[in-house]
């Protein structure tokens, strides 16, 4: 049966270079944003390529989650889905994915929004995804009985074998050296949205330095780091760090 790992991020998380990570897994499938598509055509966020997005991709909720419900395409006995909190606006949840491991990637809001600063110019609280983040984490602990894992992508890029074999444990999967390191350039399962979005990326053959201290915002920029902070501090508390 297919291992399906729903890994739940926010938007500048280091979440493509996670998706990465997992597709050199010679065992794993990956998906880039499966629901992005749904999410644009049911709010109408003005997002960078939005029509290209809709265009590219399946927007029915129920048929997408059913599909991710499924087997791996191509046989591969895991499937990493890459997932941004802030989409499920729709009618499915995470409660529609009982079955599947699943682990949150979070960052310090005060890096998401200056990153997001860098391609797009309006933002806001929800963007980041840290109150469903928080929401998810609790729904999956509740129903489980067990706190599923969280990574902070500071930590990650401080020592990413250490964190991600943490990972991968808490997972119950097996440690793959393969994880650190990746092809330059676009990949097969990037999503169209790649070409706006994923520059450094795409310019990376593995995990990048550690971060030195947040940067300083001011304005709006600041307005939704210090909303999100509340959620990521408590999330933070649970991340696994090896």
């Amino acid at each position: 049966m297919t291992i399906h790992i729903a890994m739940w991020s926010g938007p500048r998380n280091l979440s493509t270079a996670m998706m990465r990570s997992f597709a050199s897994r010679a065992d794993t499938f990956v998906s880039d944003e499966p629901f992005y598509g749904a999410y644009l055509k049911q709010t109408q966020d003005p997002q960078p390529m939005a029509e290209d997005v809709v265009a590219s991709m399946d927007c029915d909720w129920q048929r997408v989650a059913k599909s991710l419900r499924g087997a791996a395409p191509n046989g591969r006995p895991i499937w990493y889905q890459k997932h941004m909190t802030h989409h499920i606006e729709g009618p499915v949840t995470i409660v529609d994915f009982p079955e599947m491991r699943h682990a949150f990637l979070i960052r310090d809001p005060r890096r998401v929004a200056a990153s997001y600063a860098n391609k797009r110019t309006e933002i806001r609280p929800d963007h980041l995804g840290t109150f469903r983040q928080r929401e998810y984490f609790q729904s999956v602990a509740e129903r489980t009985g067990r706190i599923p894992p969280v990574v902070d992508s500071d930590d990650i890029l401080a020592d990413p074998t250490k964190v991600l074999t943490a990972l991968c444990e808490a997972l119950d999967l097996t440690w793959d050296a393969a994880m650190l390191e990746w092809d330059k350039g676009p990949h097969p399962q990037d999503g169209i949205w790649q070409s706006h979005w994923y520059d450094a990326v795409n310019a990376s053959t593995g995990f990048g330095r550690a971060p030195g201290p947040p940067p300083r915002l001011e304005g709006r920029y600041r307005e939704v780091a210090d909303a999100c902070m509340a959620d990521y501090e408590f999330l933070s508390q649970h991340a696994i760090n090896g």
